[in-house]
């Protein structure tokens, strides 16, 4: 076998999951993510579609392989390329909101679909033809498969600072052309002539030319850039997306502002992240109050002066500014987004000596710092109206029990925490972040929840105060007079009646204030049960606050809000289950129907399925619950994703690499195997604490050490896939593609069946399953027998079958 194979491959392999990478960025920011997540997933399925083609057609491809190699690694490149000239119907073709008020729609996804599909086709069947053909060879071979993945992870992260986004399928194009250009450079190349070119043609233009990326409708940006005289001021492009600054003279933002205020909104200037609003730029200077005073974010400085603010997930720093306006000592603001923080720090000039922006997660912040507080100032929840569900299965860690009460322990002996929510009907926000911060107050073993809490509403907002110390009377006073000024409502407060609930913005009916007071004093658990939405506080293990589909309440809610309206109420994990009903659908259709051809029955089926099933699935569930537990770990989800997941490939590709041999036994298989499931049944209990041990270390310790935990058992978990490759082509080897694309159709349903679980069990049960998966790959392992009659691996394989 030609030596420059293995680098091919790493260049085909990094180009994948680089596209991949660019892909979902590309979706996010001309649609929304969780259509990014459905897109992708389904394009994915083409890893598992190469293994049926491959299935059909090894013979043929494998007898000239020599030329089909290198044509399908430049049709991948091609192929990369022309989805991006194609753009406008690629990405822009259907839109998001469109698909539940059309089926006409639906055509226009399925294109979509197929378009995103080809490259992954093309570059598997590529890949999977290597490992059929070179068999003898598939450690060395999936060492440099995971390898250029993981380099090709490290790549993006680098690309995605300095590269535009609609010029990034082009320069990650260049990757697969080379691979396809080395394995023709020792032959005749005229023979490749046309397609090289073609190809360079494709890339060549796209770099030179970039098209247009389209932007769905009703993002935030689109809607906005139909103001008069909006204007695009700055862009700037990081791993976190794609920021813009508009400026419009007749925008304004005023998040609950009261019907009294008849002053000036001074927002002109606004900031965009893939499209979705991020935050409003404001003026420091104006006057002798801030807009924000005559709205119910107000209240934490109504009942008290504080002197030290944190502002966690401060965006663009409205609320370091409206603090700074109520003359406070310090302010820290804590961002993730290093682009935005940036670009807020040239248009707006905070006082050096007063402001410090912090770049990091807030957890991160909340977990390292030794500092308390007067005033822990979170961001306002959700938009006028609800989002419809769309953040419904993104981890929001600020909002967990555990962070609340991380919270509390670094608040003053008089400190407060403020958190604002928009109302929504039926209530979700307002009622889940109550429980949260009751549930919070019954962990710390309070007295009674309504000696520290309080909270009022206006038309459109409601903000709660958490208080370290009871609250007094004379803070109940002045709640109440600056309700009166502001024509608000107090809804949690010592002493209050029934009618000062309601007396200026009054609801059609009192079961938002009956659910209130049962949270507050009553069965809580009653309401959790019996609600037709999920309010259940959100945790560490199942940090999903925007969640609230119950799928058991689903048949009640289409009576109350009609079919038509359910979307729209709850798209985010709608379009979780659909994906999951998809990809399953197509996934099983690509698993069964090369059976029909070769039949049902035979030597080494039941083996291909369970084996490669089951470590495709664990290997998808660790890798997902270790990109949410180091997302706390490195402050910087980012930075967590390219850890975990470089880590893990490349550390998985050592142990393939060692597979030929350290596994030349049956035995050591299966211990291997035993190994894996215990060592992530262990790591589910362990990595928690593992990892505060080292919340505090510099950077590059913390990689050392995330290496540490991550290194052994991604060695140990690279080994199973090219044995049972070695295991399979003694068995039966024409099942090799077959089983290449088992794994790859597993793959892909893990990351949907993943989410699922994680949302309606939590992650801890995401990693049980994943230590089941390998463990049940034990009994088959047991059964499996050569011609033979021995259970030992052989010592040689046969090559090229």
């Amino acid at each position: 076998m030609n030596r420059t194979v293995y680098l091919s491959i790493g260049l085909l392999s990094a180009s994948l999951i680089a596209f991949q990478l660019v892909l979902m960025q590309l979706l996010s920011i001309s649609q929304w993510n969780h259509f990014a997540f459905m897109v992708i997933s389904v394009a994915l399925l083409g890893v598992g579609a190469s293994g049926t083609v491959l299935t059909f057609f090894k013979s043929y491809l494998a007898e000239r392989i020599e030329i089909s190699l290198p044509v399908l690694m430049m049709l991948t490149s091609a192929s990369m390329g022309l989805i991006m000239l194609l753009g406008k119907w690629v990405f822009g073709g259907f839109d998001a909101y469109l698909l539940f008020l059309g089926k006409g729609h639906y055509l226009k996804l399925v294109l979509s679909y197929l378009a995103l599909f080809v490259p992954f086709l093309l570059g598997s069947t590529a890949i999977g033809l290597v490992y059929a053909h070179y068999v003898s060879t598939i450690g060395k071979l999936y060492f440099a498969d995971l390898l250029g993945a993981g380099l090709g992870g490290l790549l993006m992260l680098y690309l995605f600072w300095h590269v535009e986004p609609a010029l990034l399928p082009f320069v990650i194009a260049i990757l697969p052309l080379g691979a396809g250009l080395l394995l023709v450079g020792q032959m005749d190349t005229r023979n490749y002539l046309l397609l090289f070119m073609a190809a360079a043609s494709v890339v060549a233009i796209g770099i030179l030319a970039p098209p247009a990326l389209p932007m769905s409708q009703y993002k935030s940006l689109s809607r906005t850039l139909l103001l008069p005289e909006a204007t695009i001021l700055e862009r700037e492009i990081s791993p976190y997306g794609e920021l813009k600054l508009l400026q419009a003279p007749a925008l304004r933002y005023a998040p609950g502002l009261s019907l009294t205020y008849t002053g000036k909104i001074p927002v002109e200037q606004v900031l965009f992240n893939n499209g979705d609003w991020f935050g409003p730029l404001v003026d420091l200077h104006q006057g002798d109050s801030h807009f924000l005073d005559f709205a119910t974010n107000a209240l934490p400085f109504v009942m008290a002066t504080p002197e030290t603010v944190l502002v966690p997930d401060a965006g663009t720093g409205l609320f370091v500014a409206h603090a700074l306006s109520h003359h406070v000592r310090s302010v820290v603001a804590v961002e993730p987004n290093q682009a935005a923080v940036d670009l807020v720090k040239r248009h707006v000039a905070f006082p050096a000596e007063r402001v410090r922006y912090v770049s990091m997660d807030s957890r991160h912040f909340l977990a390292s710092t030794k500092s308390n507080f007067d005033l822990i100032y979170l961001p306002v929840l959700e938009s006028f109206g609800g989002t419809c569900g769309i953040h419904a299965v993104q981890e929001q860690y600020l909002f967990t029990v555990q962070a609340f009460i991380s919270m509390w322990k670094h608040l003053s002996d008089n400190g407060m925490i403020a958190v604002t929510v928009w109302m929504d009907f039926p209530p979700r926000n307002s009622l889940k972040m109550l429980a949260t911060l009751v549930e919070t107050a019954s962990k710390l073993a309070l007295d009674s929840p309504d000696h520290h809490l309080l909270a009022i509403r206006s038309w459109g907002t409601l903000t709660f105060v958490l208080k370290k110390s009871p609250v007094t009377k004379a803070e109940i006073d002045r709640l109440n007079d600056f309700c009166r000024l502001r024509q608000f409502d107090p809804l949690i407060a010592p002493g209050l009646t029934i009618q000062e609930r309601s007396k200026y913005n009054q609801l059609q009916d009192n079961r938002f204030f009956r659910m209130t007071d049962q949270l507050m004093t009553g069965d809580r658990e009653a309401l959790y049960r019996d609600y037709d939405f999920q309010i259940r506080p959100a945790t560490d293990n199942k940090p999903y606050f925007s969640q609230f589909l119950k799928i058991s309440r689903l048949s009640t809610l289409k009576e109350t809000v009609g079919v038509s309206s359910l979307p729209f109420l709850e798209v985010g994990y709608l379009i979780v289950l659909i994906t999951f009903v998809q990809i399953t659908l197509i996934a099983l259709l690509l698993i069964i129907f090369p059976l029909f051809f070769k039949g049902f029955r035979g030597r080494g089926k039941a083996y291909s399925l369970v084996h490669f099933a089951g470590i495709g699935i664990g290997y998808m569930f660790v890798e997902i619950c270790l990109i949410q537990q180091f997302t706390l770990f490195f402050g910087h989800p980012v930075y967590a994703a390219t850890a975990v997941l470089s880590g893990m490939l490349v550390f998985s590709g050592l142990g393939a690499f060692a597979s030929g041999t350290c596994l030349f036994s049956q035995r050591r298989l299966i211990s291997t195997l035993i190994a894996i499931g215990m060592l992530i049944w262990l790591l589910s209990v362990s990595l928690t604490p593992l990892l505060r041990l080292a919340v505090s270390l510099p950077m590059l310790l913390k990689i050392g050490w995330s290496l540490l935990i991550i290194g052994p058992l991604a060695f140990l978990m690279g080994m199973p896939f090219p044995t049972g490759l070695r295991l399979l082509s003694n068995k039966n080897g024409t099942l090799i593609p077959w089983a290449w694309g088992i794994n790859g159709c597993f793959s892909v349903i893990s990351t949907a069946l993943a989410s699922i679980i994680a949302v309606q069990a939590g992650f801890f049960f995401v990693m049980l399953i994943a230590g089941l998966a390998y463990l049940l790959t034990v009994p088959v392992n047991l059964k499996m027998t050569f011609p033979d009659g021995t259970k030992d691996l052989p010592e040689s394989y046969p090559e090229g079958e």
